[in-house]
């Protein structure tokens, strides 16, 4: 044979080859490789947008609206901290989260009334400042001014007791004074128990 001859055979038989080759291919995402003859992998899905989180409701003192509450239509007091009744408008129950705030604060005459957050409050600052956090109040008062403040007599939700000497208030049914502590306490508390309202006048914010 000659060498013409071998090299026509030989490159004869290379086009039979190159014909039964598989082209390669590139897997599509979840297919399969014919050149591999794997599954290729898949690009991991999407990730779905995140969940937009509630915006917190916040009064002008910075105070978020409360989640724990107890059931009913009065406040119960748990250590020394107020919880909201469960049926109580927004504003009663963001003005106990503002005095729970300063709920441990001493008692400083004039604390409370150049600036919301003071390193201690006086009775009308106190007052002022869980009103002002319930966004009843927008500056705050001396006890004498809250003698005029709001309408008269009993509110449904809240009740202020004002005289010129001294202030407090009844908030869904818990006292909120600077007075009645135990010797040696002082400053704005909760208290379970009234107060007697003689010689105060009683007030409370109009709708509450």
């Amino acid at each position: 044979m000659s060498l013409g001859t071998r090299i026509a055979i030989f490159l004869a038989a290379l086009s039979v080859t190159a014909a039964l080759a598989v082209p390669a291919a590139s897997a599509a995402p979840g297919g399969f490789s014919p050149r591999a003859g794997v599954a290729a992998e898949a690009p991991p899905p999407e990730a779905p947008p995140p969940a937009e989180t509630p915006a917190t409701e916040e009064t002008p003192s910075g105070v978020p609206a409360p989640a724990p509450v107890v059931p009913g239509a009065a406040a119960t007091l748990v250590g020394d901290r107020a919880v909201a009744p469960a049926s109580a408008p927004p504003a009663v129950k963001l003005a106990i989260a503002a005095a729970n705030r300063i709920r441990s604060t001493p008692y400083i005459w004039g604390g409370g009334h150049a600036r919301w957050w003071d390193k201690g409050y006086d009775c009308s600052g106190a007052v002022s400042y869980a009103l002002h956090g319930g966004t009843l109040l927008e500056a705050p008062l001396v006890s004498g001014s809250f003698m005029s403040w709001g309408e008269p007599g009993p509110g449904s939700w809240i009740t202020i007791y004002a005289n010129r000497a001294h202030v407090y208030a009844v908030i869904a049914g818990l006292r909120w004074d600077t007075g009645g502590d135990a010797p040696g306490v002082t400053g704005p508390r909760w208290h379970a128990e009234a107060a007697s309202a003689r010689g105060f006048v009683v007030r409370h914010p109009a709708g509450y």
